[in-house]
C-alpha cells in the first residue's frame, strides 16, 4: 500500500498493538540496510518535527523483514551516518 508515495509498513509494538509506519529510505551502513521510519500519521512534507524510527532490514527470499536495532553502538553508529551523510 502506498500513500503519497510512501510505502505504508505495518509492524507489532511492543504492547502487541499493530503500527504503520512510512517508508521514508533505505541507508546502507558497513553493508547492512536500514530502514528510516515515520509514524504513518506523519506529515513529512511539513515543518513539524516527528519521530524517525530506525530498524535494520533483513531480506528473506523476496521479502523484507525489519528488526529493531538492540545493539546501542550499532543503533548510534548507523545515527551517525545518517547525519553525516545529511551535511
Amino acid at each position: 500500500m502506498k500513500e503519497n508515495d510512501f510505502e505504508i509498513i505495518k509492524t507489532i509494538g511492543e504492547n502487541g498493538e499493530e503500527i504503520e509506519l512510512k517508508l521514508i529510505d533505505i541507508v546502507s551502513v558497513n553493508d547492512v540496510d536500514y530502514a528510516l521510519l515515520v509514524p504513518a500519521d506523519a506529515d513529512v512534507d511539513g515543518e513539524d518535527e516527528c519521530e524517525i524510527v530506525l530498524m535494520r532490514l533483513k531480506q528473506d527470499n523476496s521479502d523484507y523483514i525489519f528488526e529493531t536495532i538492540e545493539d546501542d553502538d550499532e543503533f548510534e553508529l548507523v545515527s551517525q551516518a545518517i547525519i553525516e551523510d545529511e551535511e
